[in-house]
C-alpha cells in the first residue's frame, strides 16, 4: 500500500492481507513510482493487491496480474483502466472520499475572500493595525454571506456537500449541472443571479475554460469567484482582468496549472485573491474514508461479491 491510510478501514485491510505499507507522502524526498518502477516493486514484494494514489499503474504492473488494483482517488487517473479491463483486473476507486474536506475548504476560502482575513492577518503581524492613518474598520469592511445567493457549478458529491453548508450559513443555493436533475439552473442564469460562484465540475473537454471572459462579465458586479476544483475550469487571464477591473470583488483559488503558481504571476500579485496550494482534500478524514472504501471493495472481491466502488465491474462477470 503506497497511499496514506488510517482508521477502521486500515485495520480491516490488515485483517484481509499481509500489508507492506509505505505511504508516498511520508517518503523524503517525495516518491512516486512510474509504471515500470511500480512493477519492479510489486514483483519484489510478491504483492497480489496494489493500492496507491499517485503512482502510475500501467501495462508493466498489470501484466503481473494482481488480483485487484485500488486507486484512492475519486477519479483513478493514475491507473490505465482500459488496460486493466483488458486483462480482467478490477480497479477500485474512492468516490466522494474528499467531498466534505473540499466543501469545508471552500467555505474557508469564501470567508477569507469576503472578510479580508488574510490581509488583516498580515497587518496585525506587521504592526500595521492603523496603516496609513486608517483604522481596520475602514480597510476591511465586507458583505456578510447570510442572505446572499451562492451558485454551485457542478453538483456532484462535493457540490452537494457544499450546498448544505452554505444553506446553514443562511445562503440561498442554486446549482448548474447538466447531469443532475435537481440542478435546475442554466449556467448563464446562475452567473447573473449569484453573489458567489463556486466551481466543482470535473475537467472534461466541454468544461475546459468554461469560465472565460464572457462568463466573468455575466457575473454580478462585486461577486466572489471560488474554485477549489481545477484551474483548467477557468481562463486565468480573463479572471485576472475581471479582478483587476473590480468587476469581481475577490476570488479564492485552491489549484493552479502545473500545481505551482509563480510568485511573479499576475494572479499572485492581486491583493483581492486568496490562494491555497491544492489542499482541499488534505485531511486525515480523507485517508480514513478511502481506507474504508478500499477495505470494503477488496473484501467484496475476495468473497465473490461485486463492490459498489469498482470502476470496471464488467471484469467481475
Amino acid at each position: 500500500m503506497l497511499a496514506p491510510m488510517r482508521g477502521p478501514g486500515f485495520d480491516a485491510l490488515k485483517e484481509l492481507a499481509d500489508i507492506v505499507y509505505e505511504p508516498f507522502i511520508e517518503q523524503k524526498p517525495l516518491r512516486l513510482y512510474n509504471d515500470e518502477q511500480l512493477a519492479e516493486r510489486v514483483q519484489a514484494e510478491g504483492a497480489t493487491i496494489v493500492i496507491c494514489e499517485g503512482d502510475r499503474v500501467g501495462p508493466a504492473t498489470l501484466d503481473l496480474k494482481p488480483v485487484v488494483i485500488g486507486a484512492t482517488r475519486g477519479d483513478p487517473t493514475n491507473v490505465d483502466v482500459p488496460a486493466a479491463t483488458e486483462r480482467g483486473i478490477p480497479v477500485l476507486h474512492a468516490p466522494g472520499r474528499n467531498a466534505d474536506a473540499v466543501a469545508e475548504l471552500t467555505v474557508g476560502l469564501l470567508f477569507a475572500a469576503a472578510r479580508h482575513i488574510v490581509p488583516a492577518d498580515d497587518d496585525v503581524r506587521a504592526g500595521e493595525t492603523y496603516r496609513d492613518g486608517t483604522i481596520p474598520y475602514q480597510r476591511f469592511r465586507g458583505w456578510e454571506v447570510n442572505g446572499r445567493t451562492a451558485g454551485i457549478v457542478g453538483y456532484g458529491a462535493i457540490g452537494r456537500a457544499l450546498a448544505w453548508r452554505l444553506e446553514g450559513l443562511g445562503m440561498r443555493v442554486i446549482a448548474y449541472d447538466p447531469y443532475a436533475d435537481d440542478a435546475t439552473y442554466a449556467l448563464d442564469d446562475l452567473l447573473a443571479e449569484a453573489d458567489v460562484v463556486s466551481m466543482h465540475a470535473p475537467v472534461v473537454p466541454e468544461t475546459m475554460k468554461m469560465m472565460s471572459e464572457k462568463q466573468f462579465a455575466q457575473m454580478k458586479e462585486g461577486a466572489i469567484y471560488l474554485n477549489a476544483a481545477r484551474a483548467a475550469l477557468h481562463d486565468v487571464d480573463a479572471l485576472v482582468d475581471a479582478l483587476r477591473s473590480g468587476h469581481l470583488a475577490s476570488a479564492g483559488l485552491d489549484h493552479f496549472d502545473g500545481e505551482v503558481l509563480a510568485p511573479d504571476s499576475a494572479l499572485a500579485q492581486l491583493p483581492n485573491v486568496v490562494l491555497t496550494p491544492h489542499i482541499g482534500g488534505a485531511t486525515y478524514n480523507v485517508e480514513a474514508n478511502h481506507a474504508q472504501q478500499m477495505a470494503d471493495g477488496i473484501a467484496a472481491i475476495l468473497t465473490g461479491d461485486k463492490p459498489n466502488n469498482c470502476i470496471n465491474p464488467e471484469v467481475l462477470g
